[in-house]
């Protein structure tokens, strides 16, 4: 039985030489990929995400390790592009349209692709139907949208309209996060969550993606 704990240690520590070597290691004894990433990078990354929320990790923190994730899995990605099924889901995430901030989008995005999901990330100042067109391009399950400021929450009401009117609403799961953004907000505005931070966005999307 190969020993994922000292992948998932030396993943949340943040040593990317020492982990790249142990994936190496892995594969070289026939450890299968996909055993690899679940049991290893995945698991470690899920409790990167509980320590986030817990405030035992600090973002500086929580990048390094979503980096060095980022590394383990390019030594991985020939062997899983042989497997079908190493996708748990897809993700659209992009800024609402006017909202030029994306450092939590992109941790989001980061965590969310290490937690084993396809994630095409569309960036900032994106409008209500290139979210929509992005959704059905791709068939993704679960829309992650960001707002940092007060004046540009009102495009994610926006955009929820234009999946609902689309008529994808049924196919896609809406998530909203940011500073400014409450549980109420996405309430009122129809989105089916909610996320203070990346580890309860991550939590949130297993959750809604089951």
């Amino acid at each position: 039985m190969f020993d994922y704990q000292s992948i998932i240690d030396t993943l949340i520590k943040g040593d990317q030489a020492q982990l790249t070597e142990m994936v190496k290691e892995a594969l070289n004894q026939e450890v299968a990929a996909e055993e690899i990433l679940n049991s290893g990078l995945i698991a470690g990354m899920d409790i990167v995400g509980e320590k986030m929320e817990n405030e035992e990790m600090f973002i500086p923190e929580v990048l390094r390790s979503a980096k060095v994730m980022g590394a383990a899995l390019e030594i991985l990605r020939p062997q899983l592009r042989e497997d079908t099924k190493t996708s748990q889901g897809k993700v659209v995430i992009g800024t609402v349209k006017g909202d030029l901030h994306d450092i939590g989008k992109n941790l989001v995005a980061m965590m969310l692709e290490s937690s084993g999901l396809e994630v095409y990330n569309l960036g900032v100042d994106v409008a209500p139907e290139d979210f929509v067109t992005a959704v059905k391009e791709k068939n993704a399950q679960l829309l992650g949208l960001s707002a940092l400021l007060t004046t540009t929450m009102p495009m994610m009401k926006n955009t929820v309209e234009a999946v609902t009117e689309s008529g994808i609403r049924n196919q896609v799961k809406i998530v909203i996060g940011g500073a400014p953004v409450t549980k109420k907000f996405a309430d009122d505005i129809g989105a089916d969550g909610y996320a203070p931070d990346a580890g309860a966005a991550v939590k949130l999307a297993k959750t809604l993606l089951q």
